[in-house]
């Protein structure tokens, strides 16, 4: 199977670790009119033992493939949320962010999006990953 088009990973920086177990969710901005934005879910996920989501698709219905349902799409707004708080909470430690919201836009649909985010207990950081 392939990799799906947005993959990310997630280390814990306070415990120089893999964060295992962080749900993920993968959203497209399906409206921006007036004060707020509307987004979609295209899919749910949760980071494997190595911190990583590679496999970020919804659920396929007999004879479809996973790989056929999510179609990147150029000029579009996408959102990837980590439910940090769940991570923390299994860990035994508080956090102050619940949820970190990543939205990034698509100029290529072709390429490959990775995202990476770094997490503690009162920070985060993202970049651009490969």
């Amino acid at each position: 199977m392939s990799k799906s088009p947005v993959t990310c990973h997630v280390l814990d920086s306070s415990i120089g670790k893999p964060a295992a177990g962080v749900p993920v969710q993968l959203q497209q901005l399906r409206s921006a009119d007036g004060p707020s934005s509307t987004f979609e879910i295209l899919a749910d996920g949760v980071t494997d033992f190595d911190g990583r989501c590679m496999q970020l698709y919804p659920e396929a219905a007999p004879g479809q493939k996973r790989e056929d349902l999510i179609k990147l799409q150029a000029g579009r707004f996408y959102k990837v949320v980590f439910k940090t708080k769940e991570y923390f909470e299994s860990t035994g430690r508080k956090c102050f962010y619940p949820w970190v919201e990543i939205t990034f836009e698509v100029p290529n649909p072709t390429e490959h999006y990775h995202i990476p985010l770094l997490i503690s207990p009162y920070s985060y950081t993202t970049y651009r990953g490969s």
